[in-house]
């Protein structure tokens, strides 16, 4: 349990390094007027945009469930705590929105109240099935925020039935074809008079991208480059509230100087540099702490007490 819990960390953070460089690219692109299209622009969204979403989607419909069973061990009534959880989130989404408009805690919240919840009582054929048609549905009508839905349910139900590792390199192969062939769907469909009747392409060319993506990584954590990948995205993944708020301080700090590179180079640079600092710093944290400074203030709010922080020496 403990090394899938360090896997899905890594996830996690691998998911906070694409957020990150498409919202500074998508923060750089609307302060543009008519800004021209660059290699920059159709790298971004054709192997960023709409790839990384997903998985954080995905994985919160899974940390979902993984909080619920261990609020069970605490209480009797651990749905009443997780409400209370998504409250907090969605406060701190709340006012994350006066600054940045289009941010995703509130919308998660809000979802996670509206559909996990309800959804925990049932079954997880139900689940499962419910979150393959929601998904489908949302790929119909276009993606975006439409698909989380969707995605929290496969999440959910992912917990409820574990499926094998084996299934890890066909689920890659698989996610990789249907990756570059909708994506080449899309890049010669887009701007034609048939662009109308291709708008799920693009969203489906994400989710097949964002699976390939996800197994990559797992295979890749299954090989020699196991320790390396996780001492530099677990730290990430386990402070993702924390680095995922102090990022938009960063982007929306920098725009001035984003804004007058033509190339867009610059935001791709202070996302590396950005994410770069956010692994070393959240590594240097969680080894005095066992939560990021966000997410320990999220969990005493969510338990309506101060929870202990300091790091006690163990082997885990």
């Amino acid at each position: 349990m403990t090394r899938r819990l360090h896997e899905l960390d890594a996830l996690r953070g691998f998911a906070v390094c694409g957020i990150m460089v498409v919202n500074t690219w998508q923060h750089t692109r609307g302060q543009l007027r008519a800004p021209e299209r660059n290699a920059v622009d159709w790298v971004i969204e054709n192997l960023f945009q709409s790839r990384f979403y997903p998985i954080f989607s995905f994985l919160f419909g899974l940390s979902f469930v993984l909080f619920l069973r261990s609020a069970a061990e605490r209480t009797d009534r651990p749905r009443l705590v997780l409400l209370r959880r998504l409250a907090v989130l969605g406060c701190l989404g709340f006012l994350h929105q006066t600054v940045n408009p289009g941010e995703v805690l509130l919308p998660y919240a809000i979802f996670g109240a509206l559909v996990l919840l309800p959804a925990s009582f049932a079954p997880r054929a139900g689940v499962l099935a419910l979150g393959i048609a929601a998904t489908a549905w949302g790929v119909r009508e276009g993606g975006g925020i439409i698909l989380v839905p969707g995605l929290f349910l496969l999440g959910m139900a992912m917990m409820g039935y574990a499926p094998p590792e084996r299934l890890l390199l066909p689920a890659f192969l698989v996610g990789t074809v249907l990756a570059v062939s909708l994506g080449c769907l899309w890049v010669r469909a887009k701007g034609g008079d048939l662009s109308l009747y291709f708008r799920g392409v693009y969203p489906a060319a994400g989710l097949a991208a964002a699976t390939a993506y996800c197994t990559g990584l797992l295979l890749l954590l299954r090989t020699g480059a196991r320790e390396a990948l996780l001492a530099a995205l677990s730290p990430l993944g386990r402070m993702a509230l924390t680095n995922y708020l102090l990022s938009s301080v960063v982007i929306l700090a920098a725009l001035p100087l984003l804004t007058a590179d033509p190339t867009r180079v610059s935001g791709i640079a202070l996302s590396v540099a950005v994410l770069a600092a956010q692994a070393v710093f959240s590594r240097m944290w969680l080894e005095r702490f066992r939560y990021g400074p966000l997410e320990w203030a999220w969990r005493c709010l969510t338990w309506m007490e101060r929870v202990p922080n300091s790091r006690i020496r163990s082997n885990v």
